[in-house]
């Protein structure tokens, strides 16, 4: 089963490798999706939704509402922000019965990354 939960953050940023109207200093609200894959336990539920949310707050939102993003990240891109954001989760989020599955971070309403771990330097197909 994939279990979720959204969270939603504000933080600004310059993207300094991209030539455009985003290397200018701005802001967003962010939405944030984390999914965790599992087996119901003996309970019936593969993580409490109340040990998701406070996961996730105080390993990322703690860290990433009202921030300027470039003293975290050298480019914060949406992409860079996800993988970021799965490094913060993907240990506290590892048990017997269940693991993180994947995230994704919109940037607009209609902008969005998915990220589920996997990275290929140098792919070509």
């Amino acid at each position: 089963m994939l279990i979720s939960k959204e969270f939603t953050f504000d933080a600004a940023h310059r993207l300094m490798k991209y030539k455009g109207k985003c290397e200018n200093l701005h802001g967003h609200t962010y939405k944030l999706r984390v999914t965790v894959k599992g087996e119901p336990n003996d309970e019936g539920i593969v993580i409490d939704f109340l040990h998701l949310k406070k996961v996730v707050e105080e390993n990322v939102v703690a860290y990433l509402d009202h921030s300027y993003l470039n003293d975290i990240l050298e480019q914060p891109t949406a992409e860079n922000l996800a993988r970021w954001i799965w490094e913060q989760l993907v240990n506290p989020l590892r048990s017997n019965s269940y693991s993180l599955h994947e995230v994704i971070v919109w940037e607009s309403t209609s902008s969005f990354v998915t990220y589920r771990g996997e990275y290929f330097e140098g792919c070509s197909e």
